[in-house]
C-alpha cells in the first residue's frame, strides 16, 4: 500500500519550505499563483457557478485569496473580495497578487474600492447576497482569538449557512495545535479546506479537524530537496509510518519464536484484563499468558482458552507483588501490560514489572496509581531497562502530568505538545488517547491518529488497544511504532466492523486487519 505522505509541518517548517523553495529558483509569486490555482480548482470542481464573497487578510493568506478571486472572475463567476486591512499596507507577493486583481478590475471598468470592499461594508445584508465565501484571511499562523471585527462577519456567514472554503486552515484555528477559541471569536467551520505540500497538525488534531471539513492537500511545486531540510517529527499514522518494523515470521517460525506476552489482572474487574489478553493473542503474539491472584484464577482459567492463567501466590499486594517479580525473572517472558482491571493497590505490581526489564506497557490503574508519586513512577521508567509505554485517557494524563507540567508554555491548548512533554519528563512513550490519539517518544516523534470512528468510543477499547501493543512488543516492534500501529490497526477494526461495536468485537476483527496489512507489504 502506498500511503499519501505523512509528513506533518508546523508553521515554521511551512514557511521554511517556501523560502527554500524560493532560494531553490521558484518565485514566490509562482508559488502563490499556484496556490490560488490549486483552490480555484477544488472550488469549481464541488460548487456550481454561484455568486462569491471572498474574504482576505493583511498576510500571504489574503494574498492567495487575491488570486483566487482573479481567477473566478476570468471564469466568469461573480465575485465580491473584502479586505481585513488596507492595500496600501500589503507586502510582497501579496501585494503583487492584490496589483493583478486590480488590474483585472480596471479592465472591468471597476474603481479601487469597488474591487476591494472594506470590511466595514460587510453587512448582512452583503453576506446574504453571497453564494459561497472563500476565507483567506488568516490561515495557519493566527496564536489567538480573531478580531471582533472578523469574528462579527465570520458569525454572519455561519448564520447565513453559506458554504465555506478556507485556504491553508480556517482562520482562527492554530495551525500547531487545532485550537479555537470555543466563544464566538472561534473560527467558521468551512466546508472545503485546501492546503498545500503537507497538512498541519491542525488537520488531524481536535477542534481544528472537525472545523477544516473536507481537506485536499495540493502539490504547488515545493522543491523536491526541501523536506531532509525540516528535520519533521510530527506524522500523520498511517502504515508507511510503521510497516517496515511490523513483525514478520517466516513459515518456520514457531510460538516461541513470536514472543510472550503477559497481561497482569486484578481479582475484581477480570474482564478489562482478559480483553486485553485476547488482543495480544490476537495481534500476533506466540503465546499469551494472564498473572492473577490465587483468589480469582478460577474466573480467568474459566473464561480463557487459548490464553494461559498464571496464579500470583500471597494475600498482600506486596506478597503477589514479589511473587510476580520472582516470576518475570523466567527470560522467556517477553513483554508485560499492567493496570486494566487491576484494582488500586498495584504500586508494588507496577514497579516489580518495571523492574523486570521486560517491555512494558502501564494503563489505566497502573496510572492512576501514582497520580500522588508520579516522581516514584518516572524514576522506575529511567531506571527501567525495557521499553515503557503509557497509554492515558485525558482524565488519567491530568491526574499522573497535572501537577508537575509547567502551565506557562499554552499546553493546555496544544495536545501535541502536552504528549510531547510527557514523554520527555517520563521517559516513556506516551498513547494519549482521544478522537485525535496521540503517540510521542521522548525522541520528540509524533504521530496523530485519525483512523478512529465515533463507535470506538466503547467500555473496554482502551483494554484492548493496550492488549494489541503489548502484544507487539512482545514480538520486537519497537515501542514508538508498536504504539502507533496498534492504535492504527485498533481503529481500523473498529471502521471494518462498523456501528453497533463493542469492545468484545475488536479482537474477533483483528485476523481481518492482519490480512489487509500482510496484503499491503
Amino acid at each position: 500500500m502506498k500511503d499519501a505522505d505523512v509528513e506533518l509541518l508546523n508553521v515554521a517548517q511551512m514557511g521554511r519550505a517556501d523560502a527554500l523553495t524560493i532560494a531553490a529558483g521558484t518565485p514566490g509569486t509562482d508559488l502563490m499563483a499556484r496556490a490560488g490555482q490549486a483552490v480555484f480548482d477544488a472550488l469549481v470542481t464541488r460548487w456550481s457557478l454561484r455568486p462569491v464573497l471572498v474574504l482576505c487578510g493583511p498576510g500571504y493568506n489574503g494574498g492567495d485569496g487575491f488570486v483566487v478571486a482573479r481567477l473566478l472572475a476570468r471564469a466568469g463567476w461573480p465575485v465580491q473580495l473584502a479586505l481585513f486591512g488596507t492595500t496600501s499596507k500589503l507586502q510582497g507577493d501579496a501585494r503583487w497578487a492584490a496589483h493583478e486583481w486590480l488590474v483585472h478590475c480596471r479592465g472591468r471598468g471597476l474603481s479601487e474600492q469597488q474591487a476591494v470592499r472594506p470590511w466595514a461594508d460587510l453587512t448582512p445584508d452583503v453576506i446574504a447576497r453571497a453564494g459561497l465565501v472563500v476565507d483567506a484571511v488568516f490561515g495557519a499562523g493566527l496564536t489567538r482569538p480573531l478580531p471582533a471585527e472578523c469574528a462579527v462577519v465570520f458569525n454572519q456567514v455561519s448564520q447565513a449557512g453559506l458554504p465555506v472554503v478556507a485556504i491553508d486552515v480556517p482562520s482562527g484555528v492554530w495551525g500547531d495545535s487545532g485550537w479555537s477559541d470555543p466563544g464566538p471569536q472561534g473560527a467558521m467551520a468551512a466546508d472545503l479546506t485546501v492546503t498545500f505540500f503537507r497538512k498541519k497538525p491542525a488537520h488531524w488534531l481536535y477542534p481544528g479537524r472537525a472545523l477544516c471539513g473536507w481537506t485536499v492537500v495540493a502539490d504547488i511545486g515545493m522543491a523536491p530537496t526541501v523536506l531532509p531540510e525540516l528535520s519533521v517529527q510530527t506524522f500523520e499514522n498511517a502504515p508507511s509510518l510503521w510497516q517496515s518494523v511490523w513483525p514478520g515470521h517466516g513459515a518456520q517460525a514457531h510460538k516461541y519464536q513470536r514472543g510472550h506476552a503477559v497481561v497482569v489482572g486484578g481479582a475484581r474487574m477480570t474482564g478489562a484484563a482478559r480483553l486485553a489478553a485476547k488482543a495480544a493473542a490476537r495481534i500476533g503474539a506466540g503465546l499469551t499468558t494472564v498473572a492473577v491472584p490465587q483468589v480469582a484464577w478460577p474466573v480467568y482459567a474459566a473464561s480463557l482458552d487459548c490464553i494461559m492463567v498464571h496464579a500470583l501466590q500471597g494475600h498482600s499486594a506486596r506478597a503477589q507483588a514479589d511473587d510476580l517479580a520472582d516470576w518475570l525473572a523466567d527470560p522467556r517472558l517477553s513483554s508485560v501490560l499492567i493496570g486494566p482491571g487491576a484494582g488500586a493497590d498495584i504500586r508494588p505490581a507496577v514497579l516489580a514489572v518495571l523492574k523486570s526489564g521486560r517491555a512494558t506497557v502501564l494503563d489505566a490503574d497502573a496510572l492512576t496509581a501514582f497520580q500522588d508519586r508520579p516522581k516514584e513512577l518516572f524514576d522506575a521508567i529511567g531506571q527501567a531497562q525495557g521499553a515503557v509505554v503509557l497509554t492515558p485517557h485525558e482524565g488519567e494524563f491530568q491526574r499522573l502530568f497535572g501537577r508537575v507540567m509547567p502551565i506557562d508554555q499554552g499546553l493546555a491548548q496544544d495536545k501535541l505538545a502536552r504528549a510531547r512533554w510527557a514523554a520527555r519528563h517520563s521517559g516513556a512513550v506516551v498513547l494519549l488517547k482521544g478522537a485525535d490519539t496521540v503517540v510521542a517518544a521522548p525522541d520528540g516523534r509524533a504521530a496523530i491518529n485519525g483512523n478512529a470512528p465515533s463507535w470506538l468510543g466503547t467500555a473496554g477499547a482502551g483494554d484492548v488497544l493496550a492488549g494489541m501493543i503489548t502484544g507487539l512488543l512482545a514480538q520486537g516492534m519497537p515501542a514508538w511504532e508498536a504504539a502507533c500501529a496498534a492504535t492504527w490497526a485498533h481503529g481500523e477494526a473498529a471502521r471494518l466492523f462498523g456501528p453497533g461495536l463493542i469492545a468484545d468485537d475488536l479482537p474477533q476483527q483483528l485476523p481481518a486487519v492482519l490480512q489487509q496489512l500482510q496484503g499491503w507489504r
